[in-house]
C-alpha cells in the first residue's frame, strides 16, 4: 500500500476511482478497497438502525448482508470474485451430500486445495505484480469461515462441546451465503463462530451476554437497554485516522525493501543496518492496524462483537478484535507478541488443528499457517525462523526469569532487556514475510550474519541440555513440569504464528 500507480490497467476491479487514485497516488485496487470499507461502515450503521431485528425478519437481514458483500467482491475484485463465490458453493454442496462424520475432512481438503491452486495460479502463472488486484486476503478469510462451520457441524453431530459452539443442524443456503460473504467482513474478516453471527441476525447477540453477565453475578445487566456501539466505533476510527498518519509520514519513509538496497549494504555498517532493519518493521505494523481496526469497527458499527460487561460495568466490544496494539508493543517475549498479533487466526488455527491433531501438532500448525499464507518462499523462512527462537526464548524463561523476579528493580530491568530482544527477534523473523522471495532474504539475512538463527540454536542447546534430567526423580519432575507448562504456551502463542 502506498506505492505510485504505475499504469491504469493493472487492476479487475472498478476503475470508476481511477482518477482520485492519480490525484491520491495510491494503486486503484487500494482505492476500491477503501472505498468498500467505508460504504460498510456506513452501511453497517444503517443495517443496526434500519434492519434492526426487532422488526426485520432474519432472512431479509440475511439476504442484504449477503449482497452488499457481493457487492464489494466485485467492484473490488471483478471476475476474481467468482472464486469466492466458487469454494462457498462447492463447500455447500459437501455440507449437504456428505456423510456429517467426515464433512469436515472433506471440507477442509477441497478449501485448502482451491486455495493453494488460486495462489500457485496467481503467483507462478500470472507473475505477481502484473495484476496488482490481491483476492487471495478475502479468499483466505472465507477458508476460515467455511472450515470452522464444518468442524462445528462435525462436532455437534458427535455431541463434542468445543468452545461451547457447535452445530447441530444444517444452515440453509441463505444462512450460508450470508455468514461466508456478508458485507461486514468479507474484506478483511475476522472470522467469527457460526452461532454468534446467526444470534446477531436474529437479535440475541447482546441480549445473551447482558443475561449471561446477570447469571455471573453482574446483577441488573438482564434488565439494562441494549448498549450503543457508538463510542468504541468512535475510539476505533481514531485508532484508525492515528495509524493511516502514522503510514503516511513515517511509513513510506522507511520502506521494508531498503533492507536489501545494495548501496545500503555496501555503505552501512552492521549497527546501522540492524536499526534501520528494527525501525522499518515496526513502522510497517500500523498498515495491519488500520485494516484490523477498521474491520472491528465496522462490525461494531452493525451491532456485532458485543463481548459482554466488563470488570468495570461497561460494555465491551472486543469479541472479534484481531489485535491487541499495546500488547504488541509492549510485548516482552515472543509468545504475548504472538498472542496479541492477528488474535483469531490464531483462535482458527487452534481449533482446526492443534487442538486435534493426534502428534506433531507444533509443526502441523506451521505447516498449516504457511500454506493457508500462500506460497511465497518468504513465509516459510518465517515460520522456520521462529522455531528455533521459540525454543530458545522458553529456555531462557525456564532458566533465568526467576533470578529477577525478587527485586521489583531488578523485574523492570528484565523487562527491558526481554522487550528490546523481542521486539528485535520479531523484526528478525518476520522480514521474509515482507520481502517473500528467496534471493532479498538470503541478501538480508547474509547482511545481519544470521546472528539470530545462530543465537537461538545455541541458547535452545545450551540451556537443553543444562536442565536435562539426571535421575529418575529428577525424571519425574521434570516431567511433571513439562506436562503442564509447554502445553500452556503452545496453546495459547506458539502456534499462532503467522
Amino acid at each position: 500500500m502506498g506505492e505510485p500507480v504505475q499504469t491504469a490497467f493493472k487492476s479487475t476491479g472498478a476503475l470508476w476511482l481511477l482518477p482520485l487514485s492519480e490525484y491520491l497516488g495510491f494503486p486503484v485496487d487500494q482505492v476500491n478497497f477503501m472505498t468498500s470499507q467505508l460504504f460498510a461502515l456506513i452501511a453497517a450503521f444503517w443495517f443496526r438502525l434500519y434492519l434492526s431485528p426487532t422488526h426485520t425478519n432474519p432472512l431479509v437481514r440475511h439476504a442484504v448482508a449477503a449482497l452488499f458483500g457481493i457487492a464489494i467482491l466485485f467492484f473490488c475484485f471483478g471476475w476474481y470474485a467468482s472464486h469466492m463465490l466458487t469454494v462457498v458453493l462447492g463447500s455447500y454442496l459437501i455440507i449437504i451430500k456428505r456423510d456429517i462424520n467426515n464433512v469436515h475432512s472433506y471440507t477442509m481438503i477441497w478449501a485448502i486445495g482451491y486455495l493453494t491452486v488460486c495462489q500457485v495460479i496467481r503467483v507462478y502463472i500470472f507473475n505477481y505484480g502484473i495484476l496488482s488486484t490481491d483476492f487471495s486476503g478475502p479468499l483466505m478469510m472465507v477458508i476460515q469461515k467455511l472450515t470452522s462451520l464444518a468442524f462445528q457441524l462435525h462436532d455437534g453431530k458427535l455431541l463434542l462441546i468445543y468452545m461451547q459452539n457447535i452445530i447441530c443442524q444444517i444452515p440453509s443456503l441463505f444462512e450460508y451465503l450470508s455468514y461466508n460473504l456478508n458485507f461486514l467482513s468479507v474484506l478483511v474478516g475476522p472470522c467469527s463462530d457460526y452461532k454468534d453471527y446467526i444470534d446477531f441476525i436474529e437479535g440475541r447477540h447482546i441480549i445473551s451476554r447482558l443475561h449471561s453477565g446477570a447469571c455471573n453475578g453482574q446483577n441488573g445487566y438482564k434488565k439494562q437497554v441494549e448498549p450503543s456501539p457508538v463510542r468504541a466505533v468512535s475510539e476505533k476510527l481514531l485508532i484508525c485516522a492515528g495509524c493511516m498518519l502514522f503510514f503516511l509520514i513515517v511509513t513510506r519513509s522507511l520502506p521494508i525493501t531498503y533492507n536489501v538496497d545494495p548501496h545500503f549494504l555496501a555503505n552501512a555498517s552492521f549497527m546501522t543496518r540492524l536499526i534501520y532493519a528494527f525501525f522499518s518493521i515496526q513502522a510497517s505494523r500500523p498498515k495491519f492496524y488500520f485494516a484490523w481496526t477498521l474491520a472491528d469497527a465496522v462490525n461494531n458499527a452493525a451491532g456485532y462483537g458485543f463481548a459482554g460487561m466488563d470488570e468495570n460495568g461497561r460494555p465491551s466490544w472486543d469479541l472479534l478484535c484481531n489485535v491487541n496494539i499495546l500488547g504488541i508493543e509492549t510485548a516482552t517475549s515472543f509468545k504475548t507478541f504472538i498472542d496479541n498479533w492477528n488474535i483469531r487466526t490464531g483462535i482458527w488455527l487452534k481449533m482446526v488443528c492443534y487442538d486435534r491433531a493426534p502428534q506433531y501438532r507444533l509443526p502441523l500448525t506451521f505447516v498449516l499457517s504457511a500454506i493457508w499464507h500462500g506460497l511465497y518462499p518468504g513465509y516459510y523462512f518465517t515460520f522456520l525462523t521462529a522455531i528455533p527462537i521459540t525454543m530458545a526464548a522458553r529456555a531462557i524463561r525456564k532458566s533465568i526469569r526467576h533470578y529477577f523476579l525478587g527485586s521489583k528493580i531488578l523485574k523492570f530491568g528484565y523487562n527491558i532487556v526481554t522487550w528490546a530482544a523481542t521486539q528485535f527477534a520479531i523484526c528478525y523473523t518476520v522480514m521474509p514475510f515482507l520481502l517473500l522471495a528467496v534471493e532479498p532474504t538470503m541478501t538480508y539475512y547474509r547482511s545481519m550474519y544470521f546472528h539470530v538463527h545462530i543465537l537461538s540454536i545455541l541458547i535452545a542447546v545450551v540451556l537443553h541440555q543444562k536442565h536435562k534430567p539426571r535421575d529418575p526423580s529428577s525424571t519425574n519432575k521434570s516431567s511433571c513440569i513439562s506436562s503442564e507448562s509447554p502445553p500452556t504456551h503452545c496453546n495459547n502463542g506458539a502456534h499462532k504464528i503467522k
